[in-house]
């Protein structure tokens, strides 16, 4: 009897990597999926399913959409792996929203591309290669949604976009887990490091709204009261290890909502070292709640799961401060 062929559940949602020019001149586009999943060079053999939950340019993703993938993925019963095509804008994002909600047997790789469909030396099909190559590779199991893109393997935790044009778009320290190469007798596949256990927190419906605010040298708290009025949490992207102007103290220690502070620099730790007026510790004794190493932009996801579950500031600042993600 013939072996099962491997099987492939291939999820698009849009970007760059389904993208040509409009031909009436507006600009890029995204395109339907049929075209995309024609470029699977190298898996000849692999059954393909084909899903297109959304096709939109990844700043129109929302966690709602985030939310229908983690349901699609949770459908898709016996499979190998499963990949998602997603515009870089967002992509890590999702990924890491997926990292926290999502629980599957299977491995889940997003990839995109930084050039479209029809330009000269166009990443898609390579990236989308090495994705399916990575979600298929028994390896990949237990490791939580990966990020897949110029061969490196990234967490979800910790992948970032650090530059808004160049192929190696995706960074993020301490680095990539792993690495996929393609070989002359095939792919190789190598992890630097093993799988890590992680926490779930998959609420019924995201019903929780939570504002990002960006500090900078002279901020006064502009835009805190109205963000404060319209959110039921905040996430700041602090100063360096999680400092800020003096003028935000009293507005953190008035407020009876969860702030979450994080930092506006590439990498590292809040560490609440400093006992000024605004400094970190500061800060943490008015009831602000370090982010760990998350970017803002994951913390806001994180908490924005934890106030839909209705977990109370105490039981966020546990998450946070635990790592339990």
């Amino acid at each position: 009897m013939p072996p099962t062929p491997a099987r492939l559940a291939l999820i698009h949602t849009g970007g760059t990597i389904a993208s040509r020019p409009d031909p009436g001149g507006a600009g890029l586009t995204p395109q339907e999926a049929p075209e995309l999943s024609g470029q699977l060079p190298g898996l000849e053999g692999v059954q393909v399913q084909v899903y297109q939950p959304f096709n939109l340019p990844s700043p129109h993703v929302t966690p709602a959409h985030m939310l229908t993938l983690a349901r699609l993925i949770g459908t898709l019963g016996e499979t190998g792996g499963a990949v998602i095509t997603h515009g870089t804008d967002t992509l890590e994002e999702t990924a890491f929203f997926l990292h926290l909600t999502l629980h599957c047997p299977f491995p889940v790789v997003l990839t995109g591309s930084m050039r479209h469909a029809a330009e000269l030396s166009g990443d898609g099909p390579g990236n989308l290669r090495d994705a399916a190559q990575v979600a298929l590779h028994p390896a990949s199991t237990e490791r939580g949604p990966l990020v897949v893109f110029g061969g490196d393997i990234f967490d979800a935790r910790t992948v970032t976009k650090v530059h808004t044009s160049a192929v190696d778009a995706f960074g993020g320290y301490p680095g990539p887990i792993g690495r996929i190469d393609q070989g002359a007798d095939g792919p190789a596949l190598r992890y630097f490091a093993g799988p890590q256990g992680r926490h779930l927190y998959a609420p019924p419906q995201l019903s929780a709204a939570v504002e990002v605010l960006y500090a900078y040298a002279g901020w006064q708290g502009e835009g805190f009261a109205e963000a404060e009025a319209r959110a039921d949490g905040l996430v700041i992207a602090a100063l360096g290890t999680g400092n800020l102007p003096a003028e935000l103290l009293p507005l953190i220690a008035a407020t009876h909502k969860p702030v979450v502070i994080a930092t506006r620099t590439h990498a590292g730790p809040i560490l609440p070292v400093y006992g000024y007026a605004g400094g970190g510790a500061t800060l943490k004794r008015a009831g602000a709640i370090p982010a760990s190493f998350l970017n803002a932009h994951k913390a806001r996801l994180l908490l924005l799961l934890l106030l839909s579950l209705g977990l109370e500031r105490q039981e966020v600042r546990r998450v946070f401060e635990d790592g339990l993600f």
